[in-house]
């Protein structure tokens, strides 16, 4: 069963730990949840069998957690935020943290507003499509809502939209809160501010990953980052394959 912490605004957020070790805090993807981006992946075993102990939360909207389908009651300055809730509640100074997809935009938000917070940051799934906004300009954000709530999902063409409709529909879901997340993504940090940040950093993503696109481009970008690229590996798969794990259990152990 998980346990809950409550943000500033009231939103209550899931959590749950295990092992024993040094601190990681997992941050899902979108459209997802603790259990089925690192449980059902393997991620719990992996890690704590390796000597870590995990916290994994639910982001609001999602899981367990509380799910408003209010779109100002998201973007991922107010997300980073929830993570540190959730750390004080795990009494996690200064953890790991890993973020695929979503859960990586949010770890370089979490780290650029409290790098003090943080001691490394390793984020799947994101790579440099990150820097061109290719999700999260106004009209993707808008493109791939409407496909959460459209009544007649059979009218959704662009082959992304369908991706996340499909996953949106998944048994458990509220494509309500949603969309109100998709909304409010945030786009990527300034440059600058990327470049400025002080933690190692590693960038994995999949061979054949068209949603987040290439890993070294982004990994250029920080002062004291690095590049993995899972073969044969696409968005939906690089999480649960084994190289994923084990290049981040090598970066967390560097």
């Amino acid at each position: 069963m998980p346990q809950f912490a409550t943000a500033p605004d009231g939103i209550r957020l899931a959590y749950e730990c295990h092992g024993a070790g040094p601190a990681i805090l997992l941050i899902h993807g979108f459209g997802s949840s603790r259990v089925q981006n690192w449980k059902s992946t393997g991620w719990y075993g992996g890690l704590t069998d390796a000597g870590f102990c995990i916290v994994a939360m639910d982001c609001r909207g999602h899981g367990d957690s509380d799910k408003p389908h209010d779109p100002a009651l998201y973007g991922h300055d107010r997300m980073a935020e929830d993570a540190v809730t959730v750390m004080d509640a795990a009494a996690m100074p200064q953890p790991f943290v890993l973020g695929y997809s979503m859960g990586g935009y949010i770890g370089l938000r979490l780290l650029a507003a409290h790098p003090q917070r943080v001691r490394k940051l390793a984020i799947a799934g994101v790579g440099e499509h990150y820097l061109q906004d290719s999700i999260t300009s106004p009209r993707a954000r808008t493109m791939l809502a409407d496909a959460l709530t459209t009544d007649d999902k059979d009218a959704i063409t662009d082959p992304r939209a369908k991706m996340f409709r499909a996953f949106a529909d998944q048994p458990g879901k509220d494509r309500l809160a949603l969309a109100a997340c998709m909304r409010a993504m945030s786009p990527h940090l300034p440059v600058a501010t990327l470049a400025a940040l002080a933690r190692p950093i590693v960038v994995i993503d999949g061979e054949m990953d068209d949603t987040a696109g290439r890993a070294q481009p982004l990994a250029d970008v920080f002062s004291n980052g690095k590049a993995v690229t899972i073969a044969g590996r696409d968005h939906m798969s690089a999480v649960g394959d084994r190289k994923t794990r084990q290049a981040v259990i090598d970066f967390f152990r560097s």
